[in-house]
């Protein structure tokens, strides 16, 4: 993995669903919505002085929001730290 730059979309796992299910509550408080379906699809990684997650999140009805969740190296703590709405199944994950 080349520090700085994002890697290759993967099939989400438990691991990737957990950050995502760690930064809901943050994600609906910004979006002022409620999500009844939230399943992580594929995400990618990114090295910086943590990592940074890019999340792609099924929310249901054939809707996508694309997050980042930072996690520090050193607390390993978890912060939603951008968002994108409106996406679809077939957008890809890119830097924002």
């Amino acid at each position: 993995m080349i520090p700085g730059g994002l890697t290759e979309a993967r099939p989400a796992t438990p691991e990737i669903q957990e950050i995502a299910d760690k930064i809901k509550p943050q994600l609906e408080e910004q979006t002022n919505e409620k999500y009844e379906t939230y399943e992580a699809v594929e995400y990618k990684t990114q090295v910086v002085a943590g990592v940074n997650y890019f999340i792609k999140i099924h929310v249901g009805g054939g809707r996508y929001i694309h997050v980042k969740a930072f996690s520090s190296v050193h607390d390993h703590s978890i912060v939603l730290s951008g968002y994108q709405a409106d996406k679809t199944r077939d957008d890809e994950l890119t830097y924002f």
